[in-house]
């Protein structure tokens, strides 16, 4: 692994917790909106509902979560020597893919 491997993963990794705070707000903010509000928004024929963008935002926070568990992957791959190597057929990941996903965890064959 090069230090533009390790650099790209704490890079991916700051971006994903970034991310993950930030949705976390947005999902509190919705949340105690809906708290604070009388209206039915189940109900209401305008526009989307404060259920529908609670979940919308917890959509977002799983996908952020998910991403933020592959980057933690990589790094242990990287502490077991194992980095760079794809976990359903054992061939190396291109470094073209590993440059554009560094947390990828299968070569883009098995990735299809």
């Amino acid at each position: 692994m090069s230090a533009r491997d390790a650099d790209a993963l704490a890079a991916e990794r700051a971006a994903a917790l970034a991310q993950i705070e930030a949705l976390t707000r947005e999902f509190d903010e919705v949340v105690a909106a809906s708290k604070a509000s009388n209206a039915d928004d189940e109900h209401d024929p305008e526009g989307a509902t404060i259920a529908f963008e609670r979940q919308q935002v917890a959509a977002l926070l799983d996908q952020a979560r998910r991403r933020l568990a592959d980057v933690d992957a990589a790094v242990t791959a990287v502490e077991a020597g194992t980095y760079g190597r794809c976990e359903t057929c054992g061939r190396p990941i291109a470094a073209e893919r590993l440059a554009a996903r560094p947390a990828a965890r299968t070569c883009i064959d098995c990735a299809r």
